[in-house]
């Protein structure tokens, strides 16, 4: 449901962003009344995004009745036909920039005008597309925010009106960063003369030379901290190195790439930690007393931060027979980072915390999240708990929201909790066993029964952990085991976030949700035609939900192609986000879904707390009308930041990766084709994790051909080729680190393809053409 934000202290509602901020359609030929041509109703949408909504269409071109009923047909052949497709209730152009996007400003244009691109794009979408800058004359509050180079932003996106520049023009909303003058590379000596160049770390950076006097004892190839001394418009810029990371062999070097490439927040301003040092004990004020309930925290054997307690127990009441009672409490992190606040300003700014194999760059300062907001074992701490009420069919009765003083019975990891109730008990978990572990898995058991009811989508995707060596280098990728353990803290999770949106709901309260819209009508159909190659069918249809996916799955369980349909299945769904407009969550199945369970790493679930606190009158630290009024930006805002996180994270670890197997170059690997494109095909070597590319120059001297339906790449002459999911055995022919990029030579000959395939050919179709994904890259890859 959409809500305006809720009328406070005389508060007027906003005024409509699409009437505000929308171009003109004066050169866009309507007729009211008449459905317009093909080419004007895709030209219209593409110039007028925020009134691309089959509504505001209709009332564009004057539609009504019979007409309005033509339009929705020809719109839902657009995304048969792969025009356009669907995000959130507006419909798009494939591949073009939302109208709120957060932008590096990167260059400049022959006239000087500022020129920026998406901070997160992702692989497969080709080339990032560049953004004429414009610079507003009169901001919101009669001062327009002004933006240089390198600086990012936040802004508005138009549809360019004229042809032969950039594709976009934007108007900035906010400056997020302004450029510091400083930065990271690798450092080049000069073969004479002393100094040398700063190579960049990513593909939108600039060399820059540094004299002799500057290079602070840099070697060639170290990787260095940076301070820029001159920009100009002509000329390389001149820096200075201030700081000698190390060898990028080591982990920590690699982290701090990706941590500079991708504009992660790393060092916390003084005025931040001077704020967090001087916060003390948190008062009972508003608060229950609930230090006597043995509630206890179940994580990763290495965390550091304890930030959701457990507890559960039998319904003694006799109208709910072979109920339960589960009380989850989440560390009150509102209480501690208020609203404009220097740890507000520095918490939104970074979005979340960045998890890297041997490090973390939190949101919070450490005596915040470790410490006053940590669930430690045996110490007073303020929480916000949630006390929920399922029937023994696994049906929620009710929820009550609770502001709290609790104290942690214990302290668990999810192998010591699940080796307690497998019989294997040790001297924390033995005299809890019966009193605390048993009541949770007789609740999860209960709550399991409500989940299957409602049959969340079951993607079976093992998560690969790198573990290091003292020194920073990989040794080993491990698969953890997926133990009960994990689901049961993963369901109760689940449920007080959803608690927490119906209770903001009820209270009219405008929130932050987390959504995840239904796959496009054109990936179903991309999906559709690839399963009929394996005799799975797929249903037709708007009506797509998360069990429709699940028969798929089950189909292919057991079977040689199940890790090929699972990876299909995920690329076929869209992306979670956070937006203040609920449309549900596809991927859990459910109507109303908020992130509450860890704001000590998450802005979004601070504000869903903040929320709480002030809709139900639970003390101070309530969400203020302020913040009300820019819940669209910010949750733009974090979901750019999570993107950003994921990419990060990934990129860092494709650089150990490559870097750990660069002294390997010539071995052979088993390896399973995961990315098929017109350009070749991606191999993942299931024993690290990475991924790589085999050119299809490279694959022999037939002739082959992409068949994107069946994944495939076949010989024309001799129909040999290669599927998503075969089994290949590959020489690794390429290491580079720096960009953490793979290329294998092809040894498998390839297996004769299906009938179907060999047939495909002779139709002409697809023949050619450009890749749609440059060497180097790797396929997509999703998170709920």
């Amino acid at each position: 449901m959409t809500r305006e934000p809720r009328s406070r202290a005389g508060q007027s509602k906003r005024p409509g962003r699409a009437g505000r901020d929308a171009p003109p359609t004066d050169n866009i030929p309507i007729i009211h009344g008449v459905l317009p041509p093909r080419d004007v109703l895709l030209r219209f949408i593409a110039e007028n995004p925020e009134q691309a909504s089959k509504r505001e269409i209709a009332k564009a071109f004057g539609l009504k009745g019979e007409t309005r009923v033509e339009l929705k047909a020809l719109l839902k052949s657009f995304e048969e036909d792969g025009l356009l497709e669907k995000r959130r209730k507006s419909l798009v152009r494939p591949g073009a920039l939302p109208p709120v996007a957060v932008l590096d400003i990167t260059t400049r244009d022959v006239d000087g005008e500022l020129i920026g691109r998406p901070a997160e794009w992702l692989d497969d979408a080709g080339v990032a597309p560049a953004v004429a800058i414009r610079q507003s004359t009169v901001g919101s509050k009669g001062k327009a925010p002004v933006a240089g180079l390198g600086d990012r932003v936040l802004a508005k996106i138009f549809p360019a009106k004229e042809r032969g520049g950039p594709a976009y023009t934007a108007r900035i909303i906010k400056v997020l960063d302004k450029r510091k003058n400083s930065g990271m590379g690798v450092f080049r000596a000069a073969e004479a003369g002393g100094g040398g160049r700063i190579m960049p770390i990513d593909r939108r950076g600039e060399e820059m030379e540094v004299e002799a006097a500057f290079t602070a004892g840099a070697k060639d190839g170290d990787l260095v901290e940076i301070d820029v001394v001159r920009m100009g418009r002509f000329g390389l810029p001149r820096a200075q190195i201030k700081s000698v990371v190390g060898s990028v062999a080591s982990e920590k070097a690699i982290s701090m790439i990706a941590i500079h490439a991708h504009g992660i927040p790393h060092v916390f301003p003084d005025a931040v930690i001077r704020e967090a040092e001087a916060a003390g004990a948190a008062s009972m004020s508003h608060r229950e007393d609930w230090r006597s309930l043995p509630l206890i925290t179940i994580d990763p054997h290495d965390a550091k931060d304890h930030d959701d307690a457990v507890y559960a127990e039998p319904d003694t009441s006799p109208d709910n027979p072979g109920g339960v009672i589960v009380t989850v409490a989440i560390a009150d992190v509102s209480y501690y980072v208020r609203p404009k606040s220097a740890l507000d300003r520095e918490a939104q700014k970074r979005g979340n915390s960045v998890y890297f194999p041997d490090r973390v760059v939190p949101m919070l300062p450490e005596r915040i999240s470790n410490d006053l907001c940590s669930l430690k074992e045996g110490v007073d701490r303020p929480a916000l708990a949630v006390r929920m009420v399922f029937s023994h069919e696994g049906r929620k009765a009710s929820h009550t929201f609770h502001r709290i003083m609790m104290k942690s019975a214990a302290k668990l990891s999810y192998q010591q909790a699940q080796a307690a109730i497998d019989g294997a008990p040790d001297d924390k978990t033995g005299p809890i066993l019966d009193t605390i572990l048993k009541p949770l898995w007789e609740a999860y058991r209960i709550m399991t029964v409500g989940r299957n009811r409602r049959q969340p989508l079951e993607l079976d995707m093992p998560e690969r952990k790198i573990l290091l060596k003292p020194d920073g280098t990989v040794d080993r990728v491990h698969v953890p085991p997926r133990l009960d353990a994990h689901k049961l803290i993963e369901e109760m999770m689940i449920q007080a976030n959803v608690a927490a949106a119906e209770t903001l709901e009820k209270k009219k309260q405008v929130l932050i949700y987390r959504v995840h819209d239904a796959p496009s009508l054109a990936k179903q159909e991309v999906l559709r035609e690839f399963l009929q190659t394996l005799d799975i069918s797929l249903v037709k249809g708007g009506s797509m939900r998360s069990n429709h996916f699940n028969g798929v799955l089950a189909k292919a369980q057991d079977k040689p192609f199940q890790q090929m349909v699972n990876e299909m299945v995920l690329r076929s769904q869209s992306q979670a986000i956070y937006s203040p407009e609920n449309i549900g969550h596809f991927g859990l199945n459910l109507m109303k879904y908020a992130h509450f369970t860890s704001p000590i790493r998450r802005y979004a679930d601070l504000i869903v707390h903040r929320a709480l606190v002030g809709s139900l009158g639970l003390g101070e630290g309530g969400i203020t009308p302020d913040e009300e009024a820019v819940l669209d930006d910010i949750a733009a805002e974090i979901s750019t930041f999570e993107r950003r996180a994921m990419a990060a994270e990934r990129d860092t670890v494709d650089r150990l990766i490559a870097h750990h197997l660069a002294g390997r170059i010539g071995e052979e690997f088993d390896g399973r084709v995961s990315g098929v494109t017109k350009a070749g095909l991606f191999v993942t070597l299931p024993e690290y994790g990475a991924d790589g590319f085999v050119p299809i120059s490279l694959l022999g001297r037939d002739y082959f051909i992409y068949d994107e339906a069946h994944q495939a790449l076949s010989g024309e002459k001799t129909g040999l080729g290669y599927r998503l999911g075969d089994m290949v055995r590959v020489r690794l022919a390429e290491a580079v680190p720096l960009a953490g990029s793979l290329r294998f030579d092809m040894l498998s000959e390839g297996r004769k393809m299906p009938t179907a395939v060999r047939s495909f050919h002779k139709s002409g179709r697809r023949k050619g053409g450009e890749p749609r994904r440059q060497p180097g890259t790797r396929p997509p890859r999703g998170r709920r």
